[in-house]
Parts: structure tokens; C-alpha cells; sequence
């Protein structure tokens, strides 16, 4: 049992240790949140799967360059207003039914306007990567 615990606790401190290291970077911040889960559920072995496991998911979740967040806030308001009912939530995909637009000489984003906001996604998954307000 004091192997384990002791396991669990080396790799939280490595975590966020590297987390240090790239204040910015939610890849490595969710990373660790995953590794600290998955040791407290399955020791060293679920720190591990984890820690992958959240470096994964934030990994598609990094904040877009500031020149696609000015782009997309430089495009005009569409005249046709796309309503949905689902609430816009960072990590969630868009409806297949909201029509979006490619960002120019960017890394895979796309954004769309929907429910009167300005929204950049993954234009492969329809993730939303962030809301601009």
C-alpha cells in the first residue's frame, strides 16, 4: 500500500511539475488533473492511463493562436441568426446542423456564429475550442 501511495504521489509532483514549466499550456495542465485522478481511482497504473488520457483531451482544447481570434472577430455578423438549444460548452461538439466557415492559413480551426456568438472550433471534430464574448 505504501508503494502505491508513494508511486501516486511521485507522478502528481511530476505533473505539476511540468506544469510549471508551460503555465499556458492546457494540454499539460489537464494532463495532470488526469494523472492526479487516475492515481487517487487506480493507483500508479490509473495515474498513467490518466495522465495520457488528460494530456489527450487538452491537448485539442489549447487556446487558438491570437491571429484566428482576431481574424474571426474581424468577420462580419452574418445576416441569417443560427439559434440552437444546446448550451455552446468548450470541449462539446457543434450540431451537424450550424454551418461553419474555414479560418484562412490557420492550423485546423474553423468558427461559426451561433446563438449571437463568435465561436472557433476544431473543424474536424466540431469541437468548440473557444467562445469569444
Amino acid at each position: 500500500m505504501k508503494k502505491i501511495i508513494f508511486a501516486a504521489t511521485c507522478v502528481a509532483l511530476t505533473a505539476f511539475s511540468a506544469n510549471a514549466y508551460a503555465d499556458e499550456d492546457a494540454a499539460i495542465t489537464t494532463g495532470a488533473g488526469g494523472a492526479v485522478t487516475g492515481a487517487l481511482i487506480g493507483g500508479p497504473v490509473g495515474a498513467a492511463i490518466g495522465g495520457v488520457v488528460g494530456f489527450t483531451a487538452g491537448a485539442h482544447l489549447n487556446p487558438p493562436p491570437r491571429k484566428v481570434v482576431t481574424y474571426v472577430e474581424e468577420q462580419p455578423v452574418p445576416t441569417q441568426r443560427v439559434v440552437i438549444q444546446e448550451p455552446i460548452v468548450v470541449g462539446e461538439p457543434l450540431p451537424e446542423q450550424v454551418l461553419v466557415d474555414e479560418v484562412p492559413d490557420s492550423d485546423g480551426y474553423a468558427y461559426a456564429y451561433v446563438n449571437d456568438q463568435r465561436v472557433i472550433i476544431d473543424p474536424e471534430t466540431r469541437t468548440v475550442v473557444k467562445v469569444l464574448h
